[in-house]
């Protein structure tokens, strides 16, 4: 296993927590941000308002104007980056301010239970985000310094929201089940969501009607049929009466047609074995041909169901290790050099990578292998997928070191059963988990006392 597939730390929270744009903080925001408070202080009109005061008290814990004045900045920052109109302002501090009172009983619920967010979890957080901007958690450290903010409060609600989402998921644990029919529905729910990848396997029987048979001659084959089709559902060997009556070129070997999908089958037996169980006889049909009787025996979903396609890359990458030997500005111009010498056709991607690569991929050339999504840290995965086939990337840096991806194919691939399985299991999850999580989270508000003092002044 390659070191970039090791650790996957919180990817709840990296992805879906409004705290310190966790799934945005780049130079550029923290700079934003650092802006933005220092241009509310420059005005007096602004800069009355800024004198900090409790807004509101959860169960006798604050919460402060300030506390919904950096959150609020964060929100509209976000929401700025993604071109969504925002409510007025005075509006959209009181949603913050009732989203901090919400969080802020939840984390007194966290303590009560014993939860607690050692020194370990909280570097490692900080870490995964100093990865996702492309800086070492020192680097970093020196980035939110030098703009201004407070990188002990940063760690501290930071601390905070590790400790909400282990709350959430505990509540998400002990409340939220999927059990093995809920599975099977689900898997057939997406095959009749697909009716293109369902898969029959028939038997048949034909017995045929020549062009010139008259109106008592097509009686009696009719009559055949219908014998066949009783003596079929009385239990009899299907596959002796298709060697026996059937015209069909199948009916010497048991009248079997195999698996097929229903695109490459009449409608009329598609629509006939539509209600049937497996082991199910239809018939006898009439089609131009002459009388149709039909087993099922068995119907399936071919695995193209978009649910349960899984796209996978190909990639390789070289990999150097930042410390006292090598600082990550001289990783990133040896690869920089690296990637110069592959565009222009001076060296190959695999050549340098089985010489220069500290990762364990060198020996092939710095193969990766098929990956599915989440088989990599975020930081990695997110640059590789951006990638087109025969793409290399720009040096990235990870909380491994410094890397340079290329990308050699990518495939959309149907899932085996086990793993159509998971998908199911994972899905049902968190439908669930949704309402629990909503209903939990009204109740601790509920059972919170809450004083609001003054409004808040953004």
């Amino acid at each position: 296993m390659t070191d970039i597939a090791r650790l996957r730390p919180l990817p709840a929270l990296l992805c879906g927590l409004a705290l310190f744009a966790l799934n945005s903080v780049s130079a550029q925001s923290l700079r934003l941000s650092s802006e933005l408070e220092r241009a509310g202080s420059t005005q007096p009109s602004v800069a009355t308002r800024t004198v900090d005061y409790i807004v509101a008290l959860v169960n006798s814990e604050p919460v402060t104007n300030s506390e919904v004045r950096q959150r609020l900045l964060r929100v509209e920052q976000q929401y700025a980056q993604r071109g969504v109109a925002l409510p007025p302002r005075e509006e959209l501090a009181r949603l913050v301010l009732e989203q901090l009172v919400a969080e802020r009983a939840q984390q007194q619920e966290a303590n009560e239970l014993g939860l607690r967010v050692d020194e370990a979890s909280l570097a490692q957080a900080e870490q995964a985000i100093a990865a996702q901007n492309q800086l070492t958690p020192e680097e970093f450290r020196r980035r939110v310094a030098a703009e201004g903010l407070d990188i002990n409060r940063m760690r501290n609600e930071l601390r905070g929201q590790i400790l909400l989402q282990r709350v959430r998921e505990r509540e998400v644990e002990l409340r939220v089940k999927v059990n093995e029919s809920e599975i099977d529905a689900f898997i057939r729910e997406q095959g009749a969501n697909n009716p293109d990848s369902l898969e029959l396997s028939l038997a048949h029987v034909l017995v045929q009607v020549p062009d010139s048979a008259s109106a008592a001659g097509i009686s009696e084959l009719q009559a055949r049929a219908q014998s066949v089709a009783d003596r079929a559902r009385a239990g009899g060997d299907f596959a002796a009466l298709a060697r026996e009556f059937s015209d069909a070129p199948e009916g010497a070997t048991g009248g079997e047609f195999g698996w097929r999908p229903i695109a490459r089958l009449p409608d009329l037996f598609v629509e006939a074995t539509r209600s049937l169980v497996a082991g199910g006889i239809a018939g006898p049909l009439r089609s131009e041909a002459g009388f149709h009787v039909l087993k099922l025996i068995d119907r399936r979903q071919a695995g193209s169901s978009p649910e349960f396609t899984v796209t996978q890359t190909r990639a390789r990458h070289i990999l150097l290790r930042t410390g006292p030997q090598l600082s990550q500005a001289d990783a990133v111009a040896r690869l920089n050099r690296y990637r110069q010498q592959v565009a222009s056709g001076q060296g190959r991607f695999e050549e340098l990578a089985r010489e220069h690569s500290q990762d364990g991929s060198a020996g092939q050339g710095g193969d990766l292998g098929w990956s599915v999504p989440g088989q990599f840290v975020p930081e990695f995965e997110e640059v590789m997928d951006r990638l087109q086939p025969g793409e290399m990337s720009q040096p990235l840096v990870s909380r491994f070191g410094v890397h340079l991806i290329r990308v050699d194919e990518r495939r959309d691939t149907a899932m085996n059963e086990r793993e159509q399985r998971e998908v199911a299991r994972a899905r049902l999850r968190d439908q669930k988990a949704q309402a629990v999580l909503l209903n939990w989270s009204q109740d601790v508000r509920a059972r919170a006392f809450v004083e609001y003092r003054e409004d808040p002044r953004p």
